[in-house]
């Protein structure tokens, strides 16, 4: 009898997703007994023995797996409730179907299981022919099992039921009123407890009122499974943040409370630390504190800190978790994840392939390299890059941008192993916080966004009329905002240096993306100041500039009655759909890469100090495709010139560097108006091309074929062409990129340029057997328009609608 009275109080592992591994479950239950929770229920929904092929029993090598985690869990004082999901295809009327089940049942029964779960959650109403001739309603039949297994296991302490409509908006046509809940509560033995989330699937807050309707139609408290913390909805988001919404004194009108976190089990100390905080605070000998949950969250931060600078090795992981890193996958509701039958079978770590560099004048690495030097160039990056094909040593490091051999200016290296610090620790908190509230830094982030964007007409082109201080306020913004994009980098980089390599597995591919989408944004702004166009302009104009971005925010999406999948990408996605480019969930949704660097990276728009560098970079990169062989009489400047010259003499606005700690390493060239740019080029460029190599000169012997190959590069384009693709871009990017990621995030950063000021699209010649860049620019929505119009017979013309 105390058993069926004691308040159950713990974690649920019922996300849909990979399951978590036998060494994570054991530290779990290590966190829980010392957090005072004492209930975990076995659910995954992509172990396929339990939910899709639940029939088959489990392997006596799972059988021994099993019995260790429950005894596991019985010696730290915790109650181990094994769950069964068999509502997909299960037949209620079949006897064998029944046999099965208990088969099923008696086995995890002899294991040493003592509380058991009978789940009928996300699955169809509808019952086949045989069911419909057997029972009144499919509550019935749920039901007439559920008492039945009930009956057969001896009638334990803890059994629960997990209803089809397990919330108040899964209720048809309400909770009182619902026919399925009112059978529910009429014909269920009264011992066996009912599983409710609220009246959201993730309920924002839990209310006396609501849970008082909902124990009155089912005739008992209800168990309340909480999805608070779940991110199996959405790839790009995790949550961090406290256990809020729920009062203590809700424990009076409870059977007990489960939450079901993330599936990334390193990202879960915080909710589950505060949960136990929220469990005492309700208890006998503390029911008179109050549960604060910024308190809660301070203490779970303060032994997180200990924890997050451990020297763990990813040995507490699942071998194969190493691929989480690697390819998240989509996380929507789903039964056909699982990798394996069963989450107990053991599994072997699967080859790492190889990440192939986004230049074409670079081979991919090849595939017979070892594992430990590719791992290694992907933490660490490369200290020197190696003297280029061509060039002394002591021209390395020519160039006001440094060279490569020297930081960028204004940031710092950050490699090596590390540790996390309080203040990285809390900005991690509040960008990744809870599904229906950002975090104090997310709240920065996006109002300072939304701010800028609004304003940016005081900085535009022409914007003569701008009061000073609307200047002075809107570049005081900014910097507050791109300081923020910093940090972000600056906290990527600790995550992957830092010396717990657990943690790092499971929140690479978060922060990894949001670098990313900040990264963009903040070459965004920087590119707004003096270069968006405005009203004078007949391309575009700053009043238009709310076509081009999002008109809602995640916040104003998620309302009260809102589920918080109706918008997807949390900060990340909020941050993208800022831009002028948002809508294109290509540019930003694309799986990390699979050696995590520590790299700082950043990418900006064009100053005019950066021309040395980039010509020496593009003459490194011809060269390779040369096979580094460069005629002694041959001007410096005449790959450079040709290649990057026209734009950056006539549009530089339209270029982006890319730079590392050793200075440049990658570019993108745009054109707004292809048009005009090649009458500008025959009227400026070219004569001061024939100016600067004049035929008889001796260092130029082809001067003559030099100038005639850049008049062809100028050469007019069909309007069929540019009536639906007016611009153009050209990128180039050094093959040592360690994260290839950082090219698409310079490209997109040239695509929320060009629409910015009225581009509805852009077009780039490629080679065909440049497969590696055709490939890339494929994967951004790019696609082949037209063959033979290109400048070289051979080229191929691939354009991209904005």
């Amino acid at each position: 009898m105390e058993e069926k009275k004691q308040f159950l109080c713990g974690v649920v592992e019922g996300f849909y997703g990979r399951p978590w591994s036998m060494d994570q479950r054991r530290v779990l239950f290590q966190w829980m007994q010392g957090w005072g929770l004492n209930t975990y229920l076995y659910g995954p929904k992509d172990d396929l023995k339990h939910r899709l092929l639940w029939r088959e029993v489990y392997s006596p090598e799972e059988e021994g797996q099993l019995r260790t985690l429950i005894a596991e869990a019985q010696s730290r004082g915790l109650k181990f409730v094994y769950a069964l999901s068999p509502g997909q295809d299960i037949v209620f009327s079949s006897s064998c179907d029944m046999t099965l089940l208990k088969r099923k049942l008696r086995q995890v029964s002899d294991l040493g299981c003592q509380a058991f779960a009978i789940l009928f959650d996300d699955i169809d109403h509808s019952m086949c022919q045989a069911d419909s001739e057997a029972f009144a309603s499919f509550a019935h039949a749920q039901v007439t099992v559920t008492n039945e297994m009930y009956r057969f296991l001896g009638e334990p302490p803890v059994f629960l039921f997990c209803p089809t409509e397990y919330c108040g908006s899964l209720c048809s046509p309400s909770v009182s009123k619902s026919p399925y809940l009112q059978t529910v509560g009429e014909d269920l033995l009264p011992d066996i407890n009912v599983i409710w989330t609220g009246s959201k699937v993730i309920s924002r807050k839990l209310s006396a009122d609501c849970l008082a309707e909902v124990e009155s139609v089912l005739q008992r408290p209800p168990l309340i499974w909480d999805n608070l913390h779940a991110n199996d909805y959405d790839s790009r988001r995790l949550f961090l943040g406290p256990f809020k919404g729920r009062e203590p004194q809700l424990r009076s009108q409870l059977r007990g409370l489960l939450l079901n976190p993330n599936c990334e089990f390193e990202a879960n100390y915080i909710p589950l630390h505060t949960l136990g905080s929220w469990y005492r605070a309700g208890g006998e000998e503390t029911k008179d504190e109050e549960y604060c949950p910024d308190r809660a969250l301070s203490a779970a931060l303060h032994d997180w800190m200990e924890e997050l600078n451990q020297p763990l090795q990813a040995g507490r992981q699942n071998p194969r978790t190493d691929q989480r890193a690697s390819a998240p996958a989509s996380r929507c509701k789903t039964p056909d994840r699982s990798e394996c039958s069963s989450t107990f079978r053991g599994t072997t770590a699967v080859a790492k392939l190889p990440v192939f560099p986004l230049n074409s004048g670079s081979p991919p690495p090849s595939p017979t390299k070892a594992k430990g030097e590719r791992e290694g160039e992907g933490r660490e990056g490369e200290r020197k890059r190696p003297n280029q094909p061509g060039q002394p040593a002591n021209q390395q490091a020519q160039g006001s941008g440094g060279g490569r051999g020297q930081k960028a200016q204004g940031r710092g290296h950050c490699g090596g192993k590390g540790m996390l610090s309080e203040s990285q620790v809390r900005l991690l908190v509040g960008l990744y916080y809870l599904p229906h509230e950002h975090g104090p830094s997310a709240q920065k982030l996006l109002q300072d966004l939304t701010w800028l964007k609004s304003n940016c007409h005081a900085v535009g082109a022409n914007s003569k009329k701008a009061a000073p201080q609307k200047v002075d306020e809107w570049r005081g913004r900014a910097s507050r905002f791109l300081s923020l994009c910093e940090d972000i980098a600056q906290l990527h980089c600790s995550v992957v240096g830092g010396a717990n390599r657990a943690v790092l597995y499971d929140l690479y591919p978060y922060v990894w993306d949001l670098r990313n989408t900040a990264l963009v944004a903040k070459a965004f702004i920087c590119w707004l100041d003096g270069r968006v166009l405005s009203d004078s302009s007949t391309l575009g104009s700053w009043r238009n500039c709310f076509h081009w971005c999002g008109k809602t925010t995640g916040a104003d999406l998620l309302g009260v009655d809102s589920e918080p999948w109706v918008f997807k990408g949390g900060v990340s996605g909020e941050v993208q759909m800022l831009l002028p480019i948002g809508g294109s969930s290509e540019l930003f949704t694309h799986p990390p890469p699979l050696f995590p660097t520590s790299r700082l990276y950043n990418v900006r728009p064009y100053h005019g100090k950066d021309k040395v560098e980039l010509y020496r970079m593009v003459r490194q990169l011809h060269l390779r495709t040369q096979g580094g062989q460069e005629s002694s009489t041959a001007h410096p400047d005449v790959v450079g010139d040709r290649c990057l010259g026209p734009c950056l003499a006539l549009c530089p606005e339209y270029t982006f560097i890319l730079e590392d700690e050793l200075g440049v390493c990658g570019c993108v060239l745009g054109v707004l108006d292809v048009r005009s740019f090649a009458k500008r080029c025959q009227a400026t460029w070219i004569p001061a091309m024939r100016d600067k190599y004049p035929p008889k000169v001796h260092h130029a012997p082809n001067a003559q074929d030099l100038i005639q190959l850049m008049e062809e590069d100028q050469g007019e384009y069909p309007d069929s062409l540019l009536y639906h693709f007016p611009s153009q871009l050209r990128l180039d990017a050094l093959p040592e990129l360690v994260d290839v990621s950082v090219s698409r995030t310079l490209l997109t950063a040239l695509l929320a340029a060009l629409k910015a000021n009225g581009s509805q699209g852009v077009f780039c010649e490629v080679q065909p057997t440049d497969r590696q860049r055709l490939e890339f620019l494929t994967k951004l929505g790019f696609l082949e328009i037209l063959r033979g119009e290109a400048r070289s017979r051979e080229g191929v013309v691939l354009g991209r609608l904005l």
